[in-house]
C-alpha cells in the first residue's frame, strides 16, 4: 500500500501500489484543477497539461516521467508531474495547483 499526502489540503490517502494519482485524487475530492482546467481538462489522457502537481517528497516512489510529460512540462521544474500520467508505488507528498516559477 502507498500513501499520498496532499499538502495544500492537509489530507493523506492510502492507495494500492500502482494507483493513478489523478484518479485517486479526484476519487477523494482533491481538486487538482484551476478554473480553466476545470472547464477544459482532457479527462486524464495527458493532452491538456492541467493536472500538474509538484512532488515535494517521495519522487522515487512514482513511475518515470512519460514522453507526454516531457513535452507538456518543459517550462516547469523537474519536480512537477501530470497527475494523470503518474502511478504511485510508495509514500509521496504533493502540492496541487503549483505556481510556475519564471
Amino acid at each position: 500500500m502507498a500513501t499520498i499526502k496532499f499538502v495544500n489540503e492537509n489530507t493523506e490517502i492510502v492507495v494500492a501500489d500502482g494507483a493513478n494519482l489523478r484518479f485517486k485524487a479526484l476519487e477523494n475530492r482533491i481538486d487538482l484543477y484551476t478554473l480553466s482546467g476545470k472547464m477544459m481538462n482532457c479527462g486524464g489522457y495527458g493532452q491538456c497539461g492541467t493536472c500538474i502537481v509538484d512532488v515535494v517528497a517521495g519522487a522515487e516512489n512514482l513511475s518515470p516521467r512519460t514522453a507526454v510529460e516531457e513535452r507538456k512540462l518543459k517550462k516547469w521544474p523537474v519536480s512537477c508531474r501530470l497527475a494523470c500520467q503518474t502511478l504511485v508505488n510508495g509514500p509521496v507528498t504533493v502540492v496541487t495547483k503549483p505556481k510556475r516559477s519564471k
